[in-house]
Order: C-alpha cells, then structure tokens, then sequence
C-alpha cells in the first residue's frame, strides 16, 4: 500500500484558510453594526469631544492671565479631595487645565460607549437569537466579536479626531491635543476589549455591560485613591488604573508617549484573551452558566419579580451614591478656598445653586449632579422593561395569570421608589461628609425627585407608545447632564438651560422660601406620562 504524502506547507496553508474562514462576514457585519448605531455614535463622539473644548473655553475665560492659572494650578494640587476626583495639574496652560478636568471623565466616558457598542453586537445579538440566524449563513466564529471591536475602534478614532480639532479650535492644538486624544480614545479602546472578555463569561447583555462597569469604576477609584495619596500621579494605586496611565500621559506638560504604548499592549493583551475565549464556546453559551434553579424563596407577585430582578442594580446605585455623597459632602467644606477671590467661577456655582451663599450653592449644585446622574438609574430600571420584553423573558409571564399593567408597574415601582431611595442615601452621605444641615441637606436632595421622575415617565411612554424609540431616554438624560455641567459655565441663554427639568426646582438649602409649585407641576406631569405610558402598553402588540 502506498504511503499518502502531504504536500510540503499545505498544513500551514490549511490553518491559514480556517483561520480565515472564521473572520468569514466581518465587513457585512461591521456595516451593519455603524448602520445600526449611526445615530447613537456620532451622538456620543460629538457630545463627548465638544465638551473638551466647551470647557477650554470656559477655563480661558474664567482663568484669563497666567498668574490665576497658576494659582488655580497650586491650589488644585493642595487639595488631597480634588485630587481625588480630577487628578493632579501637570501644567497651567489652558490646555494643561483642560487635561486635568477632563481626561480622566472624559476616558471613564469613552469606556462606557465603548463596552455599549462591543456589548450591544455581541452578547446582545447572542441573547436576542440574532446570532444564531446569522451564523447559519457565511459567518464566521469570531466575525461578530471582530466587527464589534473595529466599530468601537472607529468611534473612538473619531473620538479623538474631535477633541484634536476642538483643542485646535480654542487655541490649545498641537502636540498636547494629540497625547490628549490619544489616551482618551486609547483608553476607550482598551475598555471595549474588556466588554469583550465580558460578554464571553456572561449569557445575559445585561451582566456583561455591569461587570464592565464594574472594572471601570474599580479603575476610576484606584486612581482616586492613589490621586489622593500623591500631586505627581506617581502612586503605584494610579499606575495599576489604566485612567491612571491616560493621566500620566502628561498632555501639554512635557508628553509621556511612552505611556501610550502601556494604553495599546493592555489592549492586544485583553483583545488576545477575547479571541482566545471566543473560540472554545458554542453560540449563545458563556463559560459562567446561569444558575438552572430552583430559586430559593417563593415570588408570587409582580413586584416580587421586579424585585428579584432588579434588586442587585438597586444595591450598586446606592452604595455608590453614599460613597459619592460623602465625598461631595467633605468637598463643601472647602468650597471657598477653591472658589478662592474669582468672581466668574463664584457666579458659575451661584448660577448651579442659587445666591444664597457660597456654601449654600455649592451643596445646591451638588445635590443638583446627584439627581441627574439619579435619572440615568430610573432609566435604566425602566428600560428594563424594553429588555424583557424583547428577550422573550415577558412572554411567559404574561401568559399567566399577569397581566401587562401589572407585570410593568412591579418595574416601576423599583424605578421610581428606587430612584427615591438612592437620592435619600445620597443626600445622608452629602449631609454626613459635609456635618452639618442634615435636614436641610436631605430636604435638598428629595426635592430633586420631580425631575427625576419626570424623565422617567417620559421613557415610560416611549416605552409604553413607541418601544423601538424608548432608548431616547438615554439622550434626554444626556442632555439634562449637558445642561447642568456646561451650561452654568458657558452662560447659555436661560430659555436654553429651562430644557431641563432641573432648572425650574428651587435651589435648596438656602432658598429664602420654598416654592411648591415647580415641584407639584412636574410631579404631576410625571404621574401624566406613566399612566399614558401605561394606556399606550395595553393596547399595542408585544415586540417579537
């Protein structure tokens, strides 16, 4: 019998082509998936990017001499809490200040688009079905991972291509523009790599954006900590955070280049392991099962489930609003010596909080970021509605004995009860870190709640009215957020910041007289749009 020969590299060629084969469909599916989010990511790039140079030109126009930067620059640095949350100032010029107030939130920021966009066409489409359907036709196995990570890659070069042109723009160009761009949007890209790992360990969207959100926030207070600690980013706390090594890269003080290829090998290394776990699982599955039950304790209600559902999200917000209560709570101590003798940056915190006092205001405008970042969770829960509803999971439930009003106020009553509960913690925390005006400080935070809810009636509506539409909740919270950071230092006309509900809520404590009416209207308001959101989901189909 003669011996069959292989030709000499035809294994190699062979490993070449199955190696190829499962790239198999990228490029149809990376258009499909910048066809899908051609709205939601230039949203994100022009919003995120803008906001550099917004805030370029309010610090020129605050800070107008280099003697007030400097001395901004010092007491900055000498102050272990503002430290803690910005980092330290590398350098006084108007783009070294840009850098210290936003590369660390501006990164945190990129992240979190980043993990929405690598989630969102890979874990999701697994969750949906999607998947599957389309890996029947000429799919490969790791195409849908790579096409998710080149859209992420795209919108943070177009990222950093914005906040380039925008530093250029109000005068702050050059080289520092480049290290600027360049470690925010590589840090961006190193966090969809990390949405990657994510979503091979989790079969629910859900849990791998929060374990990603999870590593973001354990980085954000890694470098905090080591911040805190030292004025010269050195501490070995901010170099294992990897906003601590986009902070280090220096931007418009002598750039550390280097560190950015710290940035790209965190990178190729988490990208590696991505590709890696991809190919040793089957569609659909992740290498942490869910638990197949039973689950311990009955849920006989509605809001039982909701409860059960929901209950682990609503624990993370409200540690997370004690710690950041306490936080903003010890900085209101020191609110006049960062304020220091410039008049412009006391009017911008008079315009967030009122003229009841330096102190009054600042403690307004605080309790102020605390309820719109409260109305991020009270879309979150409400959209988790939405989520059920296209995963098949509200289905079942409906066929019983539930009917939809029922299924869908047992999440609303986390959303909005929720939403209450956070602001209450968080208002302890504020009043317990500052220590003092505990009644009037926690009388501040609840009065934040018609705002709150009114925006989370208006996602119940989308909901309710048009489900395919719901997400624009997000961009309505995005724009009160907008609107409550950079409107009071750019002096946007007054018909402008009204937008947001929040403008119109008295500026507690401090204000001579309490004005119900704001409060009743919108929380009128807000019982309107839920109870129409309500009518609206009883009468159309169910998404399939």
């Amino acid at each position: 019998m003669t011996a069959l020969t292989m030709p000499a590299g035809a294994g190699a060629g062979a490993g070449r082509r199955a190696r190829t084969g499962q790239l198999a469909g990228t490029w149809s599916l990376l258009r499909l998936a910048l066809r899908r989010d051609r709205v939601v990511m230039p949203v994100w790039v022009i919003a995120l990017g803008g906001s550099f140079s917004s805030v370029g030109q309010s610090i020129a126009s605050l800070y107008d001499t280099a003697a007030q930067r400097a001395e901004l620059a010092a007491s900055m640095n000498g102050n272990n809490s503002v430290r803690a949350m910005y980092g330290p100032v590398f350098g006084d010029s108007v783009g070294g200040l840009v850098s210290w107030r936003m590369i660390a939130f501006g990164a945190a920021l990129a992240a979190v688009m980043s993990l929405i966009v690598v989630v969102r066409h890979t874990r999701e489409e697994e969750e949906t079905g999607r998947q599957e359907m389309l890996s029947s036709a000429m799919v490969g196995r790791r195409a849908p991972l790579t096409a998710a990570l080149l859209a992420a890659l795209i919108a943070n070069a177009a990222l950093g291509l914005v906040i380039v042109a925008g530093m250029a723009g109000s005068g702050a160009g050059g080289a520092g523009a480049m290290a600027l761009a360049s470690a925010v949007a590589g840090v961006g890209a190193l966090f969809a790599c990390t949405a990657a790992i994510a979503a091979q360990f989790t079969e629910s969207a859900r849990l791998a954006k929060g374990l990603t959100a999870a590593v973001i926030g354990a980085a954000f207070v890694l470098k905090a900590a080591g911040d805190s600690a030292t004025d010269d980013g050195s501490s070995v706390l901010t170099w294992l955070s990897p906003l601590g090594w986009a902070e280090n890269t220096r931007p418009y003080a002598d750039e550390r280049w280097w560190v950015l290829l710290l940035i790209a090998g965190g990178a190729a290394v988490q990208c590696a392991v991505a590709y890696a776990l991809t190919g040793r699982r089957d569609v659909g599955m992740s290498f942490l099962a869910t638990r197949p039950g039973p689950a311990r304790g009955r849920i006989s209600t509605a809001f039982g489930l909701a409860v059960r559902l929901q209950r682990g999200a609503l624990l993370g917000w409200t540690v997370s609003f004690a710690a950041v209560g306490v936080v903003f709570g010890g900085l209101t101590g020191g609110a006049a010596d960062l304020v220091g003798d410039n008049e412009k940056t006391r009017e911008i915190f008079e315009r967030m909080g009122g003229q009841s006092g330096l102190t009054d205001a600042f403690l307004a405008s605080m309790v102020s970021v605390l309820g719109t970042v409260a109305a991020l969770f009270i879309v979150s829960s409400v959209l988790r509605l939405h989520g059920e509803e296209t995963a098949g999971r509200a289905e079942p439930v409906l066929a019983g004995g539930v009917g939809r009003t029922g299924w869908a106020t047992g999440h609303l009553l986390i959303a909005f009860g929720g939403a209450a509960l956070i602001m209450t913690v968080g208002g302890l925390g504020l009043a317990v870190g500052y220590g003092h005006q505990l009644p009037a400080v926690l009388a501040a935070s609840l009065v934040q709640l018609p705002a709150v809810w009114l925006l989370g009636g208006v996602t119940v509506l989308l909901y309710g009215a048009l489900p395919r539409a719901a997400a624009a909740g997000w961009a309505l919270v995005g724009l009160c957020l907008a609107l409550g950071w950079i409107g009071p230092a750019l002096d946007l006309p007054q018909p402008v910041m009204d937008v947001s509900p929040f403008t119109h809520l008295p500026r507690l404590p401090g204000a001579a007289a309490m004005e119900w009416g704001p409060v009743v209207l919108l929380t009128a308001v807000a019982v309107v749009l839920v109870a129409g959101g309500l009518a609206a989901l009883r009468r159309r189909d169910m998404l399939t």
